[in-house]
């Protein structure tokens, strides 16, 4: 279905978009050019797919593969019992070198990993934010959104504080999102972090940070 959909024209935008040349991070990927409507009416298809279906799809070297197998385990963790919801998130974790590149983490890991983990103990967070994998750093920051959305801001501001000297600008940009994220729900003390870490802060974490700060505070972070 999914390669009955592709677009060779739009699939080489797409391989400049999520950087799949030599010495980049998404070096390898390939992609048929299908766009994520499309791939969510493909996944809807295929909702009672097993895990071993979806183990096959999410090891392909296609990224739209890749993207519809998580959208299929999103819909199946949904609609799931206790201990079925836990089989995913535990798939989800063995998988994660398969989920590699910046949509991939942040279309999944708030509906499965930060999702399961809210009414848990959640130090696995701390684990996969000291990863060497740079998409299992990701994942850690990219799960707390779904506490933000429950005003729980603990686990966004620890792991932001271990990730304040990541070398990577698809962290520095994923923590200043959820730093902002926190901000919407309480500015207060998101201010209260930026007064302590802003100077340490790389400069794309920190502007994304403070996007919908005034005009006035922005200069005020930025001078310094």
């Amino acid at each position: 279905d999914l390669l009955k959909l592709k677009n060779p024209e739009k699939a080489k935008i797409l391989a400049g978009f999520f950087k799949t040349g030599k010495g980049q991070y998404g070096e390898g990927d390939i992609l048929l050019g299908v766009n994520v409507p499309d791939q969510r009416k493909v996944a809807k298809r295929y909702l009672n797919a097993t895990l071993k279906n979806i183990q096959g799809l999410l090891s392909s070297k296609v990224h739209e593969q890749r993207l519809t197998a998580l959208l299929i385990l999103i819909a199946k963790y949904q609609t799931a019992d206790t201990a079925t919801k836990k089989r995913i998130f535990d798939f989800y974790l063995k998988n994660t070198k398969y989920i590699n590149n910046w949509d991939l983490v942040d279309i999944s890991a708030g509906y499965i990993v930060g999702d399961y983990l809210l009414d848990k103990e959640r130090t696995i967070l701390y684990r996969l934010a000291a990863s060497k994998q740079l998409w299992e750093r990701r994942i850690a920051i990219m799960a707390t959104f779904k506490f933000i959305r429950e005003d729980q801001f603990e686990y966004t501001l620890n792991i932001s504080k271990m990730l304040l000297n990541d070398e990577h600008d698809l962290i520095h940009k994923a923590v200043g999102w959820m730093l902002r994220e926190v901000g919407k729900r309480d500015k207060e003390i998101e201010k209260r972090f930026l007064r302590k870490h802003y100077k340490k802060m790389p400069r794309t974490m920190l502007r994304y940070a403070i996007e919908r700060f005034s005009e006035a505070e922005r200069r005020f972070y930025l001078s310094k």
